[in-house]
């Protein structure tokens, strides 16, 4: 099992920026699709990037343009650069594969945006 710890949250006012990490505990070289989830108090956890072992990304509609996904493999780190911050933005931040995504999460990084 690989463990994922998140960082870089903070509070930011509507239209700042903040950059997330996901250090990996392992290498993530060419082996797992990671991705970020978030969840708001009272909603379901929801993908907003997702960035595959082969370097195919995905974003959620409402974050499309706003925030970039990346990943360092010699630091075995994926990264979530989220600029022009909405207030629907707020929710914990989690990354995690799918390959075991039933059975681990961390403790995830609290992201609030708020005037």
């Amino acid at each position: 099992q690989v463990q994922f710890v998140e960082s870089g949250g903070g509070s930011v006012r509507p239209g700042g920026s903040l950059t997330l990490s996901c250090a990996a505990s392992e290498s993530i070289s060419h082996r797992y699709t990671v991705d970020w989830y978030r969840q708001a108090p009272g909603k379901a956890r929801e993908v907003v990037a997702r960035i595959s072992a082969g370097g195919r990304i995905y974003y959620r509609d409402s974050v499309e343009g706003r925030f970039t996904i990346s990943r360092d493999n010699a630091k075995n780190t994926v990264y979530l650069q989220m600029n022009n911050l909405k207030p629907e933005d707020t929710a914990v931040y989690y990354c995690n594969t799918p390959e075991q995504y039933r059975g681990y999460w961390g403790q995830g990084t609290q992201v609030t945006v708020s005037s």
